[in-house]
C-alpha cells in the first residue's frame, strides 16, 4: 500500500477515538483534502477491502484495515516517543515519525521495540 493509503487509514483510526462515527467530511477537515480526493482515495481503499463505507456515508474498518491502521499508528506514537526521549522537540518528532512509520520494515521496527522494552525493564 502506498504512503497516501496509510495516511488515510491512520487518520480515519485517529479521528474514530475521538468521535464514534466517522465521515468523508471529518477526513476532509483532519487532512485538508478536497472532497474529490478523499472520496477517490476512500473508494479506492473500500475496493481493496479496508473500508467498509455505509449507506449514511459512515466510514468502518474491515478487520484488514483495522490491523494496518492500527499498526501504523503504533509505529507513528513509538516512533515519535523514541525520537522526543533522544531530545527531539515534540513538533518536529512527530512531523519525523510520520515520514519513518511508512518506510521503516517490521524486522526494524520490532528490533526497535524490542530494546525500547528491554531498557524499560531495566
Amino acid at each position: 500500500m502506498k504512503e497516501s493509503g496509510e495516511m488515510y487509514l491512520e487518520t480515519i483510526l485517529v479521528l474514530g477515538k475521538s468521535k464514534n462515527m466517522v465521515r468523508a467530511v471529518d477526513v476532509c477537515e483532519k487532512m485538508g483534502f478536497s472532497k474529490a480526493s478523499v472520496s477517490r482515495a476512500l473508494a479506492k481503499l473500500k475496493k481493496d477491502g479496508y473500508l467498509i463505507i455505509d449507506e449514511n456515508g459512515y466510514i468502518a474498518f474491515t478487520e484488514r484495515g483495522r490491523n494496518l491502521a492500527e499498526k501504523i499508528y503504533e509505529r507513528h506514537e513509538v516512533l515519535s516517543e523514541i525520537l522526543i526521549m533522544l531530545g527531539v522537540d515534540k513538533e518536529t518528532a512527530v512531523s519525523d515519525a510520520c515520514r519513518i512509520e511508512h518506510d521503516i520494515s517490521d524486522k526494524t521496527f520490532d528490533a526497535i521495540k524490542k530494546s525500547i522494552k528491554e531498557k524499560k525493564v531495566r
